[in-house]
């Protein structure tokens, strides 16, 4: 029996803006640690000391708009070969699983499933690699199990389960429903009678089992992914789903799909099971589960960045790219990025998405991506603009090689900070380092390529009466985009 890792990585955080964006959301950055969200979830079964083996690289599924910045945070802590599955739009989790499923299949037709968010906290790693291990044998025997999170208050921001006898005298309880998120009365009864749990959104069971019941449940959706998947194209490091296919496919999660439906269900077979988890769980959804999971300093305060408190107490407060200063602040939360910069009281952290719905009726960018973008090359940033100028901070990565393009509305001057840059101008090619330029007219086909071992950093000036990212005609691209 092989334990095979599944990240879900599709969500957009918007609770967590202006730091979590749609290109860019919160499962992609770093709020708890020196790893992202992501990161750290992948790397949570590498130290398992348990009864079966773990595949040796987890299967992500996520989004094709920052499948670049996936792959290259999958490499960074270890797993050069990932299995990524690219959704060609957003279909909730049911889907997500049943897409993993077929993929472990493939490697491994014994091969149990732990499905984890990619951007929930786990504290105790010890606790967490014992409650797998404790659900081990309900899973390779055809069960499905959830773990749900032992409540330490009465949330109403989360679902619970209801728990019932153990099973087989083990720490493994029967499930027998899955209850809405409680107004808060019914969350203090819920938590002082000790058989409700959080719902924690973490799943473990056979990859097989879990087809059998989305095809019982949901035919269409364990067809449209069949399909789908059967029909992908390998790209890089990514397997591309086939569109058509997957936009005919229904949006559920797996709650909803399955889950709940199991314990009324009998003649399927399939048991569903919880076991209690209390290890320092956080989905960290909001700005307020932040602060509460970071470190703090006998203020009750917790900061990053260069951040300057006084007279303050119980405040969370981000600095990205500037000095914040506060003062006289109690229960604040002050997240400061390059070109947004959020002030709220921690009450209203479950209201941003109010903010973020504003901001995309008014086709503002913070929405959608930070002003630091991510490439496959490396990344710029967009440090000035006014009208017909723009300019961009450029790092290209060893090795890195942007496509043969060409702009009909603007020309652009290169000029070199650090490290040696390949230039193809037209049918010329020149080699230039620090404190060299070179002119690119509009219209002219040109490539910027770093065949060193160290970053190209560069200064562009672009000008022209239209700079947007739409304005690039590409020839040749070996990352494969259009």
């Amino acid at each position: 029996m092989l334990l095979q890792t599944v990240i879900l990585s599709g969500g957009s955080g918007t609770r967590l803006w202006p730091l979590s964006r749609e290109r860019h959301p919160k499962q992609l950055h770093n709020l708890t640690g020196d790893d992202s969200m992501l990161q750290a979830t992948a790397i949570r079964m590498q130290s398992f000391q348990g009864s079966v083996e773990v595949a040796p690289a987890p299967i992500v599924v996520c989004n094709e708009e920052y499948r670049f910045i996936t792959a290259e945070q999958m490499r960074a802590v270890g797993y050069a070969n990932p299995t990524i599955l690219l959704e060609p739009a957003g279909r909730n989790t049911a889907p997500a699983l049943t897409l993993a499923a077929f993929a472990a299949l493939e490697k491994n037709a014994d091969a149990v499933l732990l499905v984890m968010p990619a951007d929930h906290v786990i504290a105790d790693l010890d606790v967490f690699h014992s409650t797998i291990e404790a659900g081990l044998s309900q899973a390779a025997n055809g069960a499905m199990v959830t773990f749900g999170i032992v409540p330490d208050r009465p949330e109403i921001g989360y679902g619970y389960i209801l728990a019932g006898d153990a099973i087989d005298a083990t720490v493994v309880r029967e499930l027998l429903a899955f209850v809405e998120k409680p107004a808060l009365e019914t969350a203090i009864t819920y938590v002082a009678g000790g058989k409700h749990l959080w719902n924690s959104g973490i799943f473990m069971m056979k990859a097989s089992v879990w087809l059998t019941a989305i095809k019982h449940f949901n035919p269409v959706m364990h067809q449209q992914c069949q399909q789908a998947f059967t029909l992908a194209k390998v790209d890089f490091d990514f397997v591309r789903l086939d569109k058509d296919a997957f936009l005919e496919c229904p949006s559920d999660s797996i709650d909803y799909a399955v889950m709940e439906k199991l314990p009324k269900t009998p003649e399927l077979d399939i048991k569903a099971c919880v076991l209690p988890l209390d290890a320092g769980w956080s989905d960290v959804g909001a700005w307020d589960a932040v602060w509460q999971v970071s470190d703090k300093d006998a203020q009750g305060n917790a900061v990053k960045g260069d951040v300057l408190l006084e007279d303050s107490k119980n405040c969370l407060v981000m600095a990205d790219s500037r000095l914040v200063a506060c003062l006289g602040l109690e229960d604040v939360i002050v997240v400061e990025t390059p070109d947004a910069i959020l002030v709220t009281n921690k009450e209203n952290a479950q209201n941003i998405k109010r903010i973020v719905s504003r901001l995309k009726d008014g086709n503002y960018p913070q929405t959608e991506n930070h002003r630091k973008v991510y490439r496959p090359w490396g990344h710029y940033d967009s440090i000035d603009n006014g009208a017909r100028f723009q300019v961009k901070r450029i790092v290209v990565k060893p090795g890195g090689r942007l496509s043969m393009q060409m702009h009909h509305h603007r020309a652009e001057h290169w000029i070199v900070v650090s490290g040696t840059a390949l230039v193809t101008r037209g049918m010329d090619m020149m080699t230039l380092v620090a404190n060299q330029s070179t002119y690119i007219p509009l219209g002219v086909r040109h490539r910027l390529e770093n065949q060193g071992t160290v970053d190209l950093e560069l200064i562009e000036v672009q000008s022209g009466d239209y700079l947007g990212e739409d304005d690039i005609v590409r020839f040749d691209d070996i990352y494969g985009r259009g």
